[in-house]
């Protein structure tokens, strides 16, 4: 398989670098961290500017029209940088919205595209377990990302109620919920799963700690009402589930790069007994395990969008590969570029702690190791 980006891959990943490069400093961290404002409003519209919002967006919501192998190279500087944004619950949710969306649901990502809007994923829910779905269409009989990913063992519900639905359960875990124009809410109906826009005003919010200091919200559904055109078209919970396994992965795959980055210059420059640490056999192996992980992670992830972006049906299976990845490997390799830094590892003026908890923030998203190898085994059954 030839893992080189494409030309518009390419402009699009040098363009969202350079603009990062400049925006994202460390000062510019600092201060939003200090400010406590939820996210980076000034580099949101930057990144509507450059087109970066609207890159993978249908051209008549004023997009570009690019798949998923450019949302994760968008997703992967996002993660490089860490940069403070909603990108990653916006993106997956346009996603899922110019696939499936009616032509007034895709009319409102003209407002995300421009930078004035913010959309949102209710993905997790507390206590779910595995379940079984397949992809329509597929005559596979295959499970989908949908079954055990993000969004798995759906315990929230909607009925229909006349001219409306009615949706109970809770979500958890949401980010920027309170912020957004709208979340992408998966349930179950009956023997199908539909997938809502919900408008955060009509839910009951509770917020929730996150290692990163995004805001993240709990959302409960206790008979809330919406209208019949709140549903997406059939197939948005599997093509949901999908979205936002490629998109967390790609985020950690970029701040697993950077913090390899940052350790490997860390080491060659600290000295101990006369001696930089990189000529140590011991820590020359452990840089070497690292770059394994980071490679493992690269190939999954970049062979599960091409995959999603094609269409194949084994998307899903390449994708829970890159999420255990995401979830087990590169936490360790994350915990070897602490050790290597010391104390200065631990110290939160340093940069390296942000891309830790970004890591980790992520692999919660996606439900942890143990809930991969479980989504892994059942996939490949």
């Amino acid at each position: 398989m030839d893992f080189d980006l494409d030309e518009n891959a390419r402009e699009l990943r040098d363009l969202a670098a350079g603009l990062f490069d400049r925006e994202v400093t460390a000062e510019r961290l600092a201060a939003h961290e200090r400010s406590g404002a939820p996210y980076d409003a000034g580099l949101w519209r930057a990144m509507a500017r450059a087109g970066l919002l609207g890159a993978c967006l249908p051209e008549e919501a004023g997009g570009a029209g690019l798949g998923a192998v450019e949302l994760a190279v968008l997703l992967r500087q996002v993660g490089t940088h860490v940069a403070p944004v909603p990108a990653w619950g916006s993106l997956v949710a346009a996603a899922t919205v110019a696939a499936h969306g009616t032509g007034e649901q895709r009319a409102r990502l003209a407002d995300l595209a421009a930078g004035g809007a913010v959309l949102s994923v209710a993905v997790r829910e507390p206590g779910a377990g595995a379940t079984t779905t397949t992809r329509p269409g597929t005559g596979s009989g295959r499970t989908t990302a949908a079954a055990h990913g993000p969004g798995s063992g759906l315990i929230t519900t909607a009925r229909r109620d006349g001219d409306a639905y009615v949706l109970d359960g809770v979500k958890t875990f949401v980010p920027y919920a309170e912020q957004a124009d709208a979340v992408l809410v998966p349930a179950r109906m009956g023997e199908e799963t539909g997938v809502f826009l919900v408008e955060p005003g009509t839910v009951a919010l509770a917020p929730q700690p996150s290692a990163t200091g995004e805001p993240l919200w709990r959302i409960g559904l206790d008979g809330v009402r919406v209208g019949a055109d709140a549903l997406l078209g059939g197939g948005a919970h599997e093509t949901l589930a999908e979205y936002a396994t490629a998109g967390a992965v790609a985020i950690v795959a970029g701040a697993l790069d950077a913090a390899l980055e940052l350790t490997t210059a860390h080491v060659r420059t600290r000295e101990q007994f006369e001696r930089p640490l990189a000529e140590f056999q011991a820590v020359t192996m452990q840089i070497g395990d690292v770059y394994i992980a980071k490679r493992a992670l690269d190939v999954a992830v970049w062979a599960g969008v091409w995959r999603l972006a094609e269409g194949l049906p084994d998307a899903a299976e390449v994708l829970a590969v890159a999420a255990y990845n995401a979830c087990d490997p590169a936490l360790h390799a994350f915990y070897t570029c602490q050790h290597l830094h010391g104390g200065l590892g631990l110290d939160v003026t340093y940069p390296l702690h942000r891309y830790f908890a970004w890591a980790k923030h992520h692999a919660h998203l996606l439900g942890g190791a143990e809930a991969q190898l479980d989504a892994i085994g059942a996939l490949v059954a």
